[in-house]
C-alpha cells in the first residue's frame, strides 16, 4: 500500500508548539514546516500524476517542475501556496538563524491544508 502524505502534515501538527527530551521547541517548529512542505508537495505531485498527465522524475528537479505543471494550468492558489512552502522549508532545513518560527510552523501547516483542500475540490484559478 502506497504512503498516505497526507500524514506527514499530521505530524507538522503535532510537532506545532512541541519540545521534549533533547529537543527544543525550535526545532520541533522547523521540522514541521518541513514536513507540511512535503505533504503538501507530494500530494500535488502525484496529484498531478494520477489526474493530470505530470510525469515526475523522482527527483529534485519535481519540486520547481510541480509548480509549473500547476501554473500551466492556471492555478495559481496551489502554486503560490507550494512556493510559500518551499521557502519556509528551505530556511528552515538550511538556514542557522530564522524569525519567528512558531508563526512560520503554524502558517505552514495553514498553507499545506489549503493545497490538499485544492486538490481535493479539483483546484481553482482565484
Amino acid at each position: 500500500m502506497p504512503f498516505d502524505w497526507k500524514e506527514y502534515l499530521e505530524l507538522a501538527r503535532f510537532l506545532q508548539a512541541r519540545s521534549g527530551d533533547g529537543f527544543t521547541e525550535e526545532a520541533a517548529s522547523r521540522s514541521g514546516v518541513s514536513r507540511a512542505y512535503y505533504a503538501a508537495f507530494c500530494c500535488a505531485r502525484n496529484h498531478a500524476r494520477d489526474n493530470l498527465n505530470f510525469a515526475p522524475g523522482y527527483d529534485a528537479d519535481d519540486h520547481w517542475r510541480v509548480r509549473q505543471h500547476f501554473r500551466q494550468r492556471r492555478e495559481m492558489k496551489i502554486v503560490d501556496e507550494l512556493g510559500f512552502l518551499i521557502g519556509w522549508r528551505t530556511a528552515c532545513d538550511y538556514e542557522d538563524v530564522i524569525g519567528n518560527h512558531a508563526m512560520m510552523a503554524d502558517q505552514a501547516v495553514k498553507s499545506a491544508e489549503k493545497v490538499l483542500a485544492d486538490l481535493e475540490s479539483g483546484g481553482s484559478t482565484a
